[in-house]
């Protein structure tokens, strides 16, 4: 059985950041640049955080082995009563995403207890970090133990008041911000302050540290996908680190995610602005009477729509939402689908490009 282990304090006296390291960092801050920059470009920003943010929702989720469909995850975002407990769960992950970075934006840190709230939004319940001894993680297949986090409370509670002070101290080292992303990651998965969710709360950890040191400005880049793609490479590394001092893979493995993440992000961002255009395009020609930029947007906040949607953010009456949406699905933007006795409108092209793994 492995012993209980327990991480270096912060800041780390180690020299981190080889030639190949700094060479990606090169690279992948690049990315992240390009991302930023391509995120101005769509005309409402809240159609980019709800679309991505659901779908960071989904794939770290499923890291954990809480599946659920796109369409079910959509409805279950748009507060249909037809969903599953799966669904319920990835919708949880996204509140607890919001709320962390809304959280930041107010107050410029991330401070433990901020941290605590976003895992409580996502577990549904109060425990807060944990108090008793015997958590353990297991492989699922055999039950053998590998790898057992500090157990004493205190333990806990000064490795978490240390990592917070490392995330909002930026002088404490002289490394990249993506290399601290990395360290703090590893530090959080380590010290497993939580019973439950410590992957999710992590890997939203990840999102809002980029935000809070302004490398990004909404949370957009989601490395779930990423790690989902290399999972066996993240666990892997992440141990490495712990038995063999292996950081050099550790951070070159977080810094290629960045990289790869971001590429794909800008390309989904642009399929989603040429769609917006086209489907701009269509309905001021066939549509003329019904089209709207509002409308347009509002088609582009979810995969899904619905008449209250047009009736609360258009303040039209349900009788013109109705026609508006039946008048769009007839030039094919739109299909309605009944779920129970809920009608949605989906927009079918948008949901492609958000059902495709990038």
């Amino acid at each position: 059985m492995p012993q209980e282990y327990i991480p270096l304090k912060l800041p780390l006296n180690k020299e981190l950041e080889s030639k190949q390291v700094l060479k990606k960092i090169v690279s992948s801050n690049r990315a992240l640049a390009e991302l930023k920059g391509v995120a101005q470009t769509i005309p409402n920003q809240s159609i980019l955080i709800n679309a991505l943010a659901l779908q960071e929702a989904k794939d770290s989720s499923e890291i954990e082995n809480i599946v659920t469909t796109h369409d079910e995850l959509y409805r279950a975002d748009i507060n249909s009563s037809n969903i599953t407990n799966q669904a319920k769960e990835v919708k949880r992950y996204k509140d607890a995403l919001y709320s962390g970075f809304t959280l930041i934006k107010e107050q410029k840190l991330l401070l433990k207890k901020h941290i605590v709230k976003i895992q409580q939004v996502l577990e549904n319940n109060e425990a807060g970090i944990r108090t008793q001894s015997g958590t353990s993680l297991k492989n699922d297949k055999t039950g053998e133990i590998i790898y057992m986090p500090p157990q004493n409370h205190e333990d806990i509670q000064s490795l978490m008041d240390n990592l917070e002070e490392y995330i909002n101290t930026p002088t404490l080292d002289e490394f990249d911000t993506l290399t601290k992303m990395a360290i703090i990651h590893y530090q959080f998965e380590s010290i497993h302050p939580f019973y439950d969710g410590n992957g999710r709360t992590g890997r939203i950890i990840n999102i809002l540290y980029l935000i809070l040191n302004e490398l990004l400005e909404l949370p957009i880049l989601y490395l779930s996908s990423y790690i989902i793609a290399n999972k066996n490479d993240y666990y892997r590394l992440l141990n490495e680190v712990r038995t063999k001092d292996n950081w050099e893979e550790w951070i070159l493995y977080i810094l290629d995610g960045v990289e790869v993440t971001a590429k794909n992000t800008i390309n989904m961002i642009k399929e989603i602005n040429a769609l917006m255009e086209t489907t701009k395009e269509k309905l001021m020609q066939e549509l003329p009477k019904v089209y709207s930029k509002d409308l347009l947007e509002l088609l582009f906040k979810h995969p899904y729509t619905k008449i209250n949607f047009l009736v609360d953010e258009l303040d039209i009456t349900r009788k013109t939402a109705g026609v508006h949406l039946r008048a769009i699905e007839e030039i094919g933007v739109l299909q309605s689908v009944k779920f129970g006795r809920d009608v949605y409108f989906i927009n079918q092209e948008l949901f492609k490009i958000l059902k495709t793994k990038y």
